[in-house]
């Protein structure tokens, strides 16, 4: 497939963000596991969407910062921090996830899930990650994630790429990019970047994996 028919990811998203939103209430448990008993300076949440595991790293650092391509998401973001009260702690900001517009050694602890699988071509996935690498502290943490054919709604044993139709009220379906990882490609394109990987694993679906800085 080519991953230029689903159109811009941009786009697609800030077309579905208000309905999209309403469907993402509460954070992933995986990622509230990760997140417990950790308390640090600075967080930061690749891929924000909504805002709603920025809400999460927000309780555990003195400063969130919330990334999003979708600037229809960081709207809803920056009412939902509004609203449950904790805009004071965090800010969110328009970005690539494979550009990110953060300093070097500038996190402690870090989020990206759900997104990975959304970037193409893979050189994009990996610089991605590159990027996460860049912007952790030398001790900072990170949990990563995407989706696999691990999950039973698929009935493959290698990564592909495919359309999944997002449909709003009233019927109208919109596509959006996936590429579907194996778990075996997952700690591949983990293996290519510079992120060092602590540990894997599968989950509800998805492919997992802490991580942290590189070494030396």
């Amino acid at each position: 497939m080519d991953p230029q028919s689903t159109g811009d990811p941009q786009s697609t998203y800030d077309r579905i963000a208000t309905h999209f939103s309403k469907t993402r209430e509460h954070a992933w448990p995986e990622v509230e596991d990760f997140l417990e008993g950790r308390s640090v300076a600075r967080a930061l949440d690749v891929g924000c969407g909504n805002g709603r595991h920025t809400e999460a790293l927000a309780a555990r650092a003195e400063s969130a910062v919330g990334v999003d391509l979708s600037r229809g998401l960081l709207d809803e973001a920056v009412s939902r921090a509004r609203d449950r009260g904790f805009a004071d702690a965090a800010a969110f900001v328009h970005g690539d996830a494979a550009a990110l517009p953060v300093r070097d050694d500038a996190v402690d602890l870090a989020v990206y899930v759900a997104t990975l699988h959304h970037l193409s071509p893979r050189a994009d996935r990996v610089e991605s990650l590159n990027e996460l690498a860049r912007a952790l502290a030398p001790d900072g943490v990170a949990l990563v994630s995407a989706w696999s054919t691990a999950h039973d709604r698929f009935d493959r044993d290698e990564g592909f790429d495919t359309t999944i139709d997002w449909t709003l009220p009233g019927g109208e379906t919109v596509p959006r990019y996936y590429h579907i990882y194996s778990p075996a490609e997952f700690e591949s394109d983990l293996a290519a970047s510079d992120l060092d990987p602590r540990r894997t694993r599968v989950s509800s679906g998805n492919c997992y994996a802490e991580v942290s800085a590189p070494s030396g």
